[in-house]
């Protein structure tokens, strides 16, 4: 039955039974850190190589993009489904598999000869991004309350220093090889490091109830998803009022409509969509969806844009390398600002962080739309980038779960993963789209008016986050009903 309580900045649960010994605590951060950083990693380390797939796959430019878009995908329908395995068999265990997972689609890519195999690789890799709910809900059982603020601000934070780490292992690859296997390889190599750690560190407080997987859910969830990527990222070579898109979209409200049904009736529901709609949580979700769009929309056209020959009016001609350098200062000040996590939320909220790194991330969006000639300009939005997702990632998991019951705390991690690997995907598909159907006369080479107007369309999410995490954090400071156990 719901009560009615007080909210605080940090998560209301009491500390958890059995918390280890602080040494251990250390390493359980660790050890879960690196599982979710390399499991990110993963999401991006194949953007800077799309050319190299496509020339030695001999595949099409639409289905090599599938490479990053089919991660994301999958990643977004294991989250939830995965957060679930990890309430009903233990999280341990769904970790030690989501990353053997990881494992085998790393070495199935670096072995792979077709664009078929490749995919199937990256289905695997994509289960992976199950790995950050379930850490985070790990945290949650494992620490005491005062370290809980700081190691989900971490473990938030991971996902972005993993996909700017991607982007960089890329970048070394292609600058000194001629082939892509040997990134598959280094994925291959961390996700077993981050096996055994996870192994030896990481262990369940309570025995795992039980329960069944809410497989229509997932399948409805799946066909949802697939129907709105697809939609986006073929509009412009369908039409976008041709009779296959009208299909996607007509499928994609079908289909979520029937998953809405199917799962406020499942006794054990895939997504808990009261969860979504709460008050609660309702805020962190839009912030979370809006910021992967931001993230991901960054990460993808920023290395396009340096890369680019200046001699068509924009663009610096980097290379692969230098244009992982150039998010470097994002990489750095996630890292940097997510150490320092626990302590800002304690001190303002979680709200506040996530709406003041939102307004900043639009800055960097909003100096991209004005300033692009220089290097410098780059270096300064990518700064201003760091700054902004740092602060708002580091304080997202903790605004997903502070009003949420201890043992609902994977669920609403999971909700709020599954909803920026959504955005994510949705700026990998809309980007691609955008930048392919406005070009340079004569050429395939974007416009710059493609980049300028992808920049605004991210300055208006994160803007839209800033509002969505500063009204509902208002909101919350009141006392609401937080979501009960059941």
């Amino acid at each position: 039955m719901s009560r009615t309580t007080q909210l605080s900045t940090v998560p209301n649960s009491s500390p958890a039974e059995g918390s280890p010994p602080q040494r251990r605590q250390g390493l359980v951060v660790l050890a879960l850190s690196i599982a979710a950083s390399t499991a990110s990693i993963q999401q991006s380390a194949v953007i800077p190589l799309l050319p190299r797939l496509q020339e030695s796959l001999h595949a099409t430019v639409t289905s090599v993009a599938w490479a990053l878009t089919v991660s994301l995908l999958c990643g977004a329908i294991a989250t939830p489904l995965f957060g679930r395995f990890g309430d009903m068999y233990g999280r341990r265990k769904m970790l030690l598999l989501t990353l053997g997972l990881l494992v085998a689609g790393s070495v199935v890519g670096a072995l792979s000869t077709s664009i078929v195999t490749l995919m199937i690789a990256r289905v695997l890799q994509g289960i992976s991004a199950a790995t950050v709910p379930l850490s985070i809900g790990a945290v949650r059982d494992l620490l005491p309350r005062e370290k809980m603020a700081t190691g989900i601000g971490i473990l938030s934070a991971t996902m972005g220093i993993g996909v700017g780490l991607g982007m960089i292992i890329s970048g070394l690859i292609a600058q000194y090889t001629s082939g892509y296997r040997l990134v598959f390889w280094i994925i291959a190599g961390l996700a077993v490091v981050a096996t055994l750690l996870v192994a030896l560190a990481v262990y369940d407080v309570t025995p795992p109830p039980g329960g069944q997987p809410d497989v229509p859910g997932a399948v409805l969830l799946g066909g949802t998803l697939v129907c709105i990527l697809l939609a986006v990222s073929q509009g412009r070579s369908w039409g976008w009022t041709s009779s296959g898109i009208i299909g996607l979209v007509v499928g994609a409200v079908v289909l979520g409509v029937a998953w809405v049904m199917v799962e406020r009736r499942s006794a054990s529901p895939l997504v808990d969509v009261g969860m979504l709609t709460h008050r609660g949580t309702i805020g962190a979700s839009l912030a979370s969806f809006m910021l992967g769009f931001a993230l991901y929309a960054g990460f993808t056209l920023l290395p396009s844009f340096v890369q680019t020959p200046s001699k068509v009016g924009y663009g610096f001609g980097a290379s692969v390398l230098m244009a992982g350098v150039y998010l470097l200062p994002t990489t750095l000040l996630l890292l940097v600002i997510s150490l320092y996590a626990g302590r800002l939320v304690r001190r303002t909220s979680a709200a506040a962080m996530v709406a003041t790194g939102s307004a900043v991330a639009m800055l960097s969006n909003l100096w991209l739309i004005m300033r692009h000639d220089h290097p410098y300009d780059i270096y300064v939005a990518t700064s201003l980038l760091g700054v902004g997702v740092g602060l708002s990632f580091s304080a997202l998991g903790t605004m997903a779960v502070e009003h949420v019951d201890p043992n609902k705390t994977a669920v609403a991690s999971a909700v709020n993963s599954l909803v920026r690997l959504v955005g994510g995907g949705v700026a990998a598909a809309l980007t691609s789209a955008l930048l392919s159907s406005d070009t340079i006369k004569g050429t395939k080479v974007p416009s710059v008016h493609a980049y300028q107007v992808s920049f605004t369309i991210a300055a208006v999410s994160v803007g839209l986050a800033a509002l969505c995490a500063g009204y509902f954090g208002w909101m919350n400071k009141r006392t609401v009903a937080p979501i009960a156990e059941e």
